[in-house]
Formats: C-alpha cells, sequence, structure tokens
C-alpha cells in the first residue's frame, strides 16, 4: 500500500485524470497557417522599440518563430536539470510514499515535455538556440543545490514561462502547433508547481541558520538572473538581419520587455518572499532579472 501524502495523493490522481501524449495530441505533420505568429507579438522582446517599427510585419512574425524557439529550447534545459535534481531527491527515497512515486511521474511528464519542445522547435525549422556556453557551463552547477534552492529554482524555471504560456495557448492570432504546445505544458506543469511550492513551504519550515539561508535566497536571486536573461538568444535578432549584440542591447533597455518579464514573475514573486525566499542583499539581482517591476 503507498504510503499516503495529501498533496501527493491529489497530484497522482489529478496525472492519472489529465495528461497528454505530444506524440498523438500534436499535428505533427501541419503545415505553419500563413500569417499568423509563433508566439504574441506583445512579448516580443524588441516589440515598441524603434527597431521593431522598422522591420517588416514579415520580418517581425519570423522573429516571433526564433523567439519562441528560443524560449522553448531555455525550457527544454531547464527541464533536463530539473530532472536531474528530482533524481537526486528521490535516490535512496522510499518507493512506497506518494511523495517518492509523484516526483517521479513527474519526471516522466518533464521527459515527455522535453522531447515535445524538441520536437515543435524541429517543425518550425528552427535552431535550437537553448542558452550561451557560459550558461551551459553554470547550468553543470545545478546538481549541487539541496533543499529550500531545489524548489525555490525549480519555481524561477516553472512559474514565469506558465504565466507566459498562458496567454499564449489562447491567442488566435498565434501559430495551432505553439498553442496546443503551450496547453499541455500548461495543464500538466500546474500540478509541478503545486508540488514545488508545497515542497519549498516544507523544507523552510525547518530550522535553519542564518548563513544557510543566505545560500537559498542567492542561489534562487542567480537562477532567477540566468533564466531571465537566458531566455532570447542574441542570435534570434541575426536572423532578421539586425546586428545580434546592438538588438540584445536594445531589448534589454526595452521598457516594454522588462514589462513583461515582471508580468511573467508576478504571481510567483510574492511566494517567494512569503518564504524567506527574497533578501533585500540580492536585490541588484533581483532587478537585474527584470522579474520585479522597477520601483
Amino acid at each position: 500500500m503507498t504510503i499516503a501524502d495529501p498533496t501527493s495523493d491529489r497530484l497522482l490522481r489529478s496525472t492519472a485524470r489529465q495528461s497528454y501524449d505530444p506524440e498523438v495530441d500534436l499535428d505533427w505533420d501541419a503545415a505553419p497557417v500563413e500569417g499568423l505568429w509563433w508566439m504574441q507579438p506583445e512579448r516580443v522582446s524588441l516589440y515598441g522599440t524603434p527597431t521593431w517599427d522598422r522591420l517588416s510585419q514579415d520580418q517581425q512574425i519570423e522573429l516571433s518563430r526564433h523567439e519562441v524557439a528560443s524560449i522553448m529550447s531555455v525550457g527544454l534545459w531547464f527541464e533536463v536539470l530539473l530532472m536531474q535534481l528530482l533524481l537526486r531527491e528521490v535516490y535512496g527515497a522510499d518507493p512506497r510514499t506518494a511523495r517518492t512515486q509523484y516526483a517521479l511521474t513527474e519526471i516522466g511528464d518533464e521527459t515527455r515535455h522535453s522531447v515535445m519542445f524538441g520536437r515543435a522547435i524541429a517543425a518550425m525549422g528552427a535552431p535550437a538556440y537553448g542558452p550561451r556556453p557560459a550558461v551551459l557551463r553554470i547550468g553543470k552547477l545545478a546538481p549541487l543545490l539541496h533543499g529550500a534552492s531545489v524548489f525555490s529554482a525549480t519555481l524561477v524555471g516553472e512559474e514565469p514561462l506558465d504565466r507566459w504560456q498562458r496567454e499564449l495557448m489562447k491567442d488566435e492570432r498565434c501559430q495551432p502547433l505553439t498553442r496546443m504546445a503551450s496547453r499541455i505544458h500548461v495543464t500538466e506543469e500546474a500540478r509541478h508547481v503545486t508540488f514545488a511550492r508545497e515542497e519549498l513551504a516544507a523544507a523552510m519550515s525547518q530550522k535553519m541558520g542564518r548563513t544557510q539561508l543566505r545560500m537559498h535566497q542567492n542561489l534562487t536571486a542567480r537562477s532567477a538572473y540566468v533564466m531571465a536573461r537566458s531566455l532570447v538568444h542574441p542570435d534570434c535578432y541575426a536572423a532578421v538581419g539586425l546586428d545580434p549584440m546592438a538588438a540584445r542591447r536594445e531589448a534589454l533597455g526595452n521598457e516594454h520587455y522588462r514589462a513583461t518579464l515582471a508580468w511573467m514573475g508576478e504571481k510567483m514573486m510574492p511566494y517567494l518572499i512569503e518564504n524567506g525566499m527574497v533578501s533585500e542583499k540580492d536585490r541588484k539581482l533581483w532587478r537585474a532579472s527584470f522579474l520585479v517591476p522597477r520601483d
């Protein structure tokens, strides 16, 4: 008999009731619809800038294709890191418990999501940009995370993209492929967010020294900075004839894009603050991530 845990029991039942198989639930053979965007144009990083206004609509749509491919490839990279963290969490854990069984179930979900993102990027005919080389090197250290920062970093990687995809999946201006991939991810990711929130709260309820707390707070802020700054690879801009680094500087200085990132973090930030994972000492990192509104 499975050893019960209320949240994990509920998430396991939800998984049994509502899960997708991207292999059959996405029409991989469908051609793109002429004239549709690949993501919400208002969420493209250069939207509202002088450079955006100089691009033709075809170039704007093309940039949306490359940016959504970049975001998906970074999401795939993050999910590979998350699977490593979850596997370490269950290593040696009691397999009879609902918590362990749900963690293993989530790993299975993330495997399907990673394959789905890979196939979607290929179907778009776009590069799998992924993070830049320096970030890939940093990512190799992620398995060193433990305790509270495992789950705060999970929220940093999942909640902002979840909010972005909830809007994308409803936007009829966008391609059916990216809308359906977003719907699948949102449906299943909601369970992952619930699990991470519960685990973070449980970890923070344990007695923790000041040094240990500062370590978790700083790792959370660094994770947020790396994730937010990695979403759009500079090479996306080269795909529409722009200078990659000049366009990146313009995007990072774009008040509209900064507002988009703050909107993406709007639901996550209060929870991290409530659970003690945001420190004033990391203010510069949080501001530089753009996941918090500017003062």
